[in-house]
């Protein structure tokens, strides 16, 4: 069985890292599996696609022009994707012939939709946001027009009906009709949106989550982790990640006021928040706690110190689709806190190993940070848990087993 991944990349980025961990667990595995990337950053041999500083170069102007549109018609150029440029991709999944071709990401000028259907291949999609089933945003929001046929998109700003998103859900749905579609997306939440959407309601859905190395991603000394980090051995540290601290999606508009209810519940002195993935804002806000900004990390071994070092691990996203951040701080021992929301209801069992506060409550977030710091016995039943679910539920070995038995399943099905 020949398995071929599609990716934007290999190990650039939290999700291009989910499907290259899922690739190696495939080849333990005893499954053939290779990546095709638009921009390779991993020495692997099984990984196809260009590298070094043009090539890089070369996709940045891709994106660019990719989302030129959106931003000419409404200003907007991050969450909207529209995959209009030409590309060779086709061609080169031809040459290498895979059995089935996987797909963890298509946005941003890395593939033309129409390609999709040169393949002849089943295709199994890794449902990573939502995409695949709307217009062309990645996460809608409040938004459930993707259950109709889009238009006027509020990610947009659009009023007209027939917009650009209107033109996508079109447009996806005359590619997906000719396409041997399986879904594989990450979380129950994700599958339900899927189910109810009108691209996608009548394709085969399983659910399989996201998945890590245990091995590397593990508890360790918390006091050595943050001496490491230079971070202040005696605080009780409060992590927080994001590439865009600032999007709202991620939440910090909701963490800064609960780390003020917290400062002035008497924690300004006793705790201090590390921020992962986003370097200092120009204008910082004031926590009443000192804040630490680590920028972005791209090995395994500095995240599991972080997410090691930290007390508590804050997930606010008002919507995630799994939440990576989420099961390495589990991995790693650390207590996670999160709203009652989306994705994160499949990793973070509420007063088990961490904290599901109310939407979107910052009293309760606060709340539920401050249950998770404040007793030193609860804390240590909550990490042994944290690890516990994530060796349960969340290696490598059980996803590979769960994709292997569905791409068996696929290919039965076709024959």
């Amino acid at each position: 069985m020949k398995i071929l991944h599609l990716s934007r990349s290999d190990i650039g980025g939290g999700a291009a890292r989910g499907a290259y961990w899922l690739h190696n667990a495939l080849l333990q595995a005893g499954v053939e599996s290779n990546m095709l990337v638009a921009t390779k950053y991993s020495e692997d041999a099984r990984v196809r696609g260009s590298s070094g500083p043009i090539s890089k170069l070369f996709y940045e102007l891709r994106f660019k022009l990719d989302i030129l549109p959106i931003k000419i018609l409404y200003n907007e150029d991050r969450d909207f994707s529209i995959s209009w440029l030409p590309s060779n991709i086709a061609s080169q999944v031809q040459k290498i012939n895979p059995d089935i071709v996987n797909i963890h990401w298509l946005g941003w000028g890395f593939v033309k939709l129409e390609e999709l259907v040169k393949f002849n291949k089943p295709i199994v999609w890794t449902l990573r946001d939502m995409w695949a089933f709307t217009g062309g945003c990645y996460y809608s929001g409040d938004c459930v027009k993707y259950t109709e046929k889009c238009g006027a998109c509020p990610v947009l700003k659009s009023q007209k009906e027939k917009d650009i998103s209107r033109l996508g859900w079109h447009r996806k749905e005359k590619i997906w009709k000719k396409l041997n579609l399986t879904l594989a997306p990450l979380s129950n939440w994700l599958a339900e949106c899927a189910r109810k959407s009108s691209l996608l309601k009548d394709r085969k859905i399983q659910v399989i989550p996201n998945a890590l190395d245990h091995n590397k991603f593990k508890p360790l000394p918390k006091i050595l982790a943050k001496k490491v980090l230079g971070i202040n051995p005696d605080k009780k540290i409060i992590a927080f990640g994001a590439i865009y601290a600032t999007e709202k999606r991620k939440g910090f508009q909701y963490l800064v006021p609960a780390l003020q209810k917290l400062a002035t519940n008497g924690w300004s002195e006793c705790a201090e928040l590390v921020v992962f993935g986003s370097s200092k804002p120009q204008e910082e806000p004031d926590l009443g706690m000192k804040a630490n900004y680590l920028g972005r990390l791209n090995d395994d071994l500095s995240l599991a110190l972080v997410y090691a070092a930290a007390d508590v691990m804050v997930v606010p996203s008002l919507q995630e689709a799994f939440g990576k951040t989420a099961m390495e701080a589990l991995a790693c021992g650390t207590p996670v806190v999160s709203f009652d929301s989306t994705g994160l209801k499949d990793i973070v069992e509420h007063l088990q190993n961490g904290y599901r506060a109310e939407c979107f409550s910052v009293e309760d977030l606060a709340r539920g940070i401050n249950w998770v710091l404040e007793d030193e016995e609860r804390w240590q039943a909550l990490s042994h848990r944290a690890r516990e679910k994530v060796e349960q539920e969340f290696t490598l070995e059980i996803q590979a087993r769960a994709y292997k038995k569905l791409y068996e399943e696929v290919l039965e099905a076709s024959r």
